[in-house]
């Protein structure tokens, strides 16, 4: 497929958001549990003011960036017509909803307000709702082999986290620096399975076998099929659309560039900050692992192989 980068920059962007939240939620939630544990109770209302804003921020940016994969933006409201059964419509809804609450859950804190727990709860289950409703949109694909698995979602999940634990860590270094190294602890924890999941999704996709072929793709049933045209002889959709136009050799080197830049570096740049404590080190982790998450999310998109590639894409 082709990836559109308005899409990329949406997922992750918003992906990172959720993740922050969910950081932020936890803490807090640790906090009611064991209010004894000497590092909680240095938390202050702004490391969670100022790490809510942040998330709002991020899925708002996402947003935004949405709105330049649309053909007619002023149409942008039937998108969530069809929310009974189009995950596309579920997460136009479920993107506002996790917006909205975690402004909510930053201006309770801010207001000090005893909501802010019950709140950010809602927060939380709004931004799991969204992991699901943005990777059901490519699960539930099923003629696109590469996205039709459970591991999808795991890996949404788990890198949306990884990074958004990570900027967690680096606010942490400024407004909370007793709890920096338990949340850079957890960070590396997500960053590794996120690592094991994406491996693992690659190790599959690897080993996939087309259910189409030519005599399918083109309903000439002969047993030998040669195809020596494409279908146009100028540029169509069916061109530019469903297929990156890059090379196998760059389709490499993005691969293994997004295991570096996504996994590798930032897990060493987060344990080598916290002992000592470097804001700094984690300031560029947290660039670093994005830059990555960024190819990552593109290779994702352009892995995909479209069944009618094997009529459009090349002559044999």
């Amino acid at each position: 497929m082709r990836p559109a980068f308005s899409v990329v920059f949406l997922t992750t962007l918003s992906g990172a958001g959720q993740g922050l939240l969910v950081a932020l939620f936890g803490v807090e939630l640790l906090t009611r549990l064991h209010p004894e544990w000497a590092p909680l109770q240095g938390v202050s209302r702004q490391f969670y003011i100022c790490g809510a804003g942040l998330a709002v921020v991020l899925g708002t940016l996402g947003l935004v960036a949405s709105v330049f994969h649309l053909g007619h933006p002023e149409r942008a409201w039937r998108a969530i017509a069809m929310w009974r059964t189009s995950w596309l419509s579920r997460e136009c809804l479920a993107l506002p909803l996790f917006l909205g609450t975690t402004f909510l859950y930053g201006l309770a804190h801010w207001m000090n307000s005893p909501w802010s727990f019950a709140i950010g709860a809602i927060a939380v289950i709004a931004s799991l709702g969204l992991f699901a409703c943005t990777a059901m949109i490519y699960a539930c694909l099923r003629f696109l082999q590469e996205w039709a698995t459970p591991l999808t979602l795991v890996n949404f999940v788990l890198l949306g986290c990884a990074s958004g634990f990570t900027i967690a860590t680096a606010c942490a270094a400024w407004l909370a620096p007793d709890i920096a190294p338990a949340l850079g602890l957890a960070a590396c924890v997500l960053i590794v399975a996120g690592c094991v999941s994406r491996v693992a999704t690659l190790a599959r996709n690897d080993r996939l076998q087309p259910r189409s072929t030519l005599q399918s793709a083109t309903g000439i049933q002969a047993s030998k099929v040669r195809q020596i045209s494409r279908g146009f002889t100028a540029s169509a959709f069916n061109l530019r659309e469903f297929f990156h136009g890059q090379s196998d050799t760059t389709m490499r080197w993005v691969k293994w560039g997004f295991i570096v830049a996504a996994f590798l570096v930032p897990l060493a740049l987060v344990a080598q900050a916290l002992h000592p404590l470097s804001a700094t080190l984690l300031l560029v982790a947290c660039v670093v692992q994005y830059a990555g998450l960024v190819a990552e999310r593109w290779f994702f998109f352009a892995q995909a192989r479209h069944p009618q590639n094997l009529y459009y894409q090349r002559a044999a």
